[in-house]
């Protein structure tokens, strides 16, 4: 380009000089670019041949959407560094490019402990109280699964396939939420209740069903407490919140027949049965 000259930069440590690092401009001294010894000291010391434009800024050609920080860690010695892998892998070649070793040090064991934390695929809360249930529920945009499972709650025995039911519920929770994470909230009362296993479905902020399965079964001389597992129900109800995902309002009534029967009333959704039996009320008043 026209007006682009060669020239060595000498001057004292107070003298500023104008940098433009690709298109990036930044105005610094002499004393901060050669304070570590690093390619900009070589390049600020008398030592090297920069290049200028016709208005005195000296070119570099490097990105500069890290070079602040680069200048920040020369004043300071230290420089907050990008909280996501990609912007510190990119600050990590712009420090190796101008020869800042410290730095290069702090990156690289960044990006090691970076590597070795573990962020988990799926994340399930467990909620202790109602309130924390309901926050939960009204600040997602997903739709939400919620499992009770309070085995210590209970004040009768057991009966013989209880205990197996109830691991069963819990795998199916968990496959469930491997499963579906991205799409579907899911959540587990461990405390917060006084049911012993229950399924619960929320769409929009609003439970939509509820799959309880314990009930309280009469022996010869006691009660007992049992635990089903009707997979298949829950496996339903698991589909049928999808219909709630992304949507601004309810789902569609058409959707909602094709899959379950229902029909939109004035009390919200009803399935077909339930409306049969209110119409055959209505007739024989």
């Amino acid at each position: 380009m026209s007006g682009e000259t060669k020239t060595v930069i000498k001057g004292t440590s107070s003298k500023y000089v104008k940098l433009n690092v690709g298109g990036s401009l930044h105005y610094t001294t002499i004393g901060t670019l050669t304070k570590q010894d690093t390619m900009l000291r070589a390049m600020f010391s008398g030592r090297m041949e920069v290049l200028t434009d016709s208005e005195g800024w000296i070119l570099i050609d490097r990105s500069g959407s890290h070079f602040g920080e680069i200048l920040n860690f020369l004043r300071d010695g230290s420089v907050p560094l990008p909280e996501t892998r990609k912007e510190l892998l990119e600050l990590l070649q712009e420090a190796k490019y101008f020869l800042v070793q410290d730095l290069v040090r702090i990156i690289e064991a960044a990006v090691k402990q970076m590597e070795a934390a573990v962020d988990p695929i799926c994340k399930v809360p467990l909620i202790t109280s109602g309130r924390e249930e309901q926050h939960l529920i009204t600040n997602t945009q997903k739709p939400v699964v919620k499992l009770i499972c309070n085995r210590h709650n209970n004040k009768y025995s057991y009966t013989s396939n209880s205990d197996d039911n109830l691991l069963k519920n819990l795998e199916l929770f968990d496959k469930l939420s491997l499963r579906f994470n991205r799409r579907v909230l899911f959540i587990k009362d461990v405390i917060g209740s006084n049911e012993i296993c229950c399924w619960f479905f929320f769409g929009h902020g609003t439970k939509i069903a509820e799959v309880c399965c314990t009930s309280i079964v009469y022996g010869s001389d006691k009660k007992n407490t049992k635990v089903e597992f009707p997979e298949a129900r829950i496996y339903e109800e698991t589909l049928n919140v999808l219909l709630y995902e992304n949507r601004d309002k309810g789902p569609d009534q058409e959707l909602m027949q094709a899959t379950r029967g229902y029909t939109v009333g004035v009390n919200g959704y009803q399935s077909d049965e339930e409306v049969d039996d209110k119409e055959r009320r209505g007739r024989r008043k």
